[in-house]
């Protein structure tokens, strides 16, 4: 049998929306007929009092404002395990904005095995953005549970695909964490039974990177 001519899975393809950036609206002053003195201080009145009572638009504090390294989050012997014969440092993809968007991929085929692991970091602009996404995203992906115990809400999911009797096993576990969304993915192919791992091992694998990217979050540099 030979490994050289079996394909490999297709590369995942990038799974974070860009951040939505909300530009503050300023006062659009109207203008009108001459005032008589009178009318002009009236109206001075009722705009200082409209000045004093207008709530505060200073955008809310963020608890995190950068991505961790995110090749430094998962430790080296969980990716030893999790995907034998890749190289412990992993591969940073390039993004747009490194203080906004970070992510690692790690894969090896070590004999008939392969697999695939991925961590990606999204800073938003606050908690209420972040939690939003983070529902939307699990709304979209049915079929999974919670995961306690990680950040402030945890999800997983797994799925098996199946291209020319090759099976593969995904799991995707979505963590939010603050104003951060954490995103793992972790899946396996065996290419020699074309069978893939099973469900209980890409699971558990996908939450326990999950769980140390984000105490690697946690603690890092806080804003």
């Amino acid at each position: 049998m030979r490994s050289s001519s079996l394909p490999l899975p297709l590369a995942l393809t990038a799974r974070l929306s860009p951040v939505v950036v909300l530009a503050a609206a300023g006062w659009a002053l109207s203008s009108g007929p001459a005032a008589t003195p009178a009318a002009e201080h009236k109206d001075e009145r009722k705009t200082a009092t409209q000045s004093a009572s207008a709530p505060s638009t200073s955008a809310a504090a963020k608890t995190y404002s950068a991505a961790p390294a995110p090749c430094a989050s998962v430790a080296k012997k969980t990716i030893t395990s999790l995907v034998p014969g890749a190289k412990t440092a992993g591969k940073e993809i390039a993004s747009t904005d490194a203080k906004v968007r970070r992510t690692c991929s790690w894969n090896a085929l070590k004999g008939y095995d392969y697999r695939w692991l991925d961590v990606s970091y999204e800073v938003m602009e606050s908690d209420d953005e972040a939690r939003q996404s983070y529902q939307e995203t699990v709304s979209e992906k049915s079929g999974g549970g919670d995961v306690p115990g990680v950040g402030d809400s945890g999800y997983s999911v797994v799925n098996l695909s199946t291209e020319d009797k090759q099976q593969t096993r995904e799991g995707v576990v979505l963590v939010r964490a603050s104003n951060v969304l954490l995103t793992v993915t972790y899946n396996g192919s065996d290419f020699e039974t074309k069978k893939a791992p099973s469900t209980d091992v890409i699971n558990k694998g996908a939450i326990k990177a999950a769980k140390e990217a984000v105490a690697a979050l946690e603690d890092g540099q806080k804003s």
